[in-house]
């Protein structure tokens, strides 16, 4: 039987919870995830915070720019539009993740999000946090802004480094690795791209695959040996596992 690929909670166990919220993130726990995926960006007052986009519109009841408000200013809105239910959930602090997982034996993959909004020294920043909590072992960095992922390396060459990427480039194995990835973090169809996955392995890199959504796209996942599954719905990968 192939090795089962980690399972990462995307964003935390969102098909439960708002996205990127304590709630989302006590739900992978309970889920029995190997792992959570998050993405941090900061505010005007130079906070650490988990928000996946830009503008906060989407997921909270505020408008614009997560730069443009201070950590006390965004704590005021209620970050959870999806599930009415559950009741109001502020924006979480990273501090507050780690404060949440520190006890577990979860990894915590942050993605820095630099590439719309460039956030200077948020690499360090992230990096002295990690310290702090002493997560080094437990902790990998992404980003779809590659001058961060090498940012993060120059500060750290030993740290789990892994490039994100949505389009369909030629040879990104070979373009990550000459750039010292320890892994590459595509979106799910390409895998189906020539020697993506071969390549990778033959480079000794780790392949840590998102947008994985449904039965059928977890078991090609298990059969190209992935390392790590990043899905919406943790519960639902490892029902597939329990049967294999």
């Amino acid at each position: 039987m192939k090795k089962l690929p980690l399972i990462w909670a995307h964003r935390g166990a969102n098909v439960n919870a708002p996205e990127n919220t304590l709630l989302a993130f006590e739900e992978a726990i309970k889920a029995k995830a190997d792992g959570i995926e998050l993405d941090v960006q900061l505010t005007s007052d130079d906070v650490m915070v988990i928000c996946h986009d830009e503008k906060i519109d989407r997921t909270s009841d505020g408008k614009g720019w997560l730069k443009d408000y201070s950590f006390k200013e965004l704590r005021d809105f209620n970050f959870n539009v999806q599930f009415p239910e559950l009741g109001k959930q502020t924006i979480p602090t990273l501090e507050e993740v780690f404060e949440l997982i520190k006890p577990t034996s979860l990894t915590i993959d942050i993605e820095l999000k630099t590439s719309v909004i460039y956030y200077d020294h948020l690499e360090e920043k992230v990096m002295n946090l990690v310290k702090k909590y002493d997560l080094e072992d437990r902790v990998n960095y992404s980003s779809f802004n590659h001058y961060t992922c090498v940012n993060l390396l120059k500060l750290n060459n030993e740290a789990e480094v892994g490039f994100l990427y949505w389009d369909s480039p030629i040879d990104f194995p070979d373009y990550a690795y000459k750039h010292n990835a320890k892994a590459i973090n595509p979106a799910y169809f390409n895998l189906a791209l020539p020697n993506t996955v071969s390549r990778a392995k033959e480079l000794g890199m780790r392949i840590y695959v998102w947008d994985v959504e449904n039965e059928a796209q977890v078991l090609d996942c298990i059969e190209k040996e992935v390392d790590a599954i990043i899905a919406n719905d943790p519960t639902m990968v490892r029902n597939v596992y329990n049967k294999q």
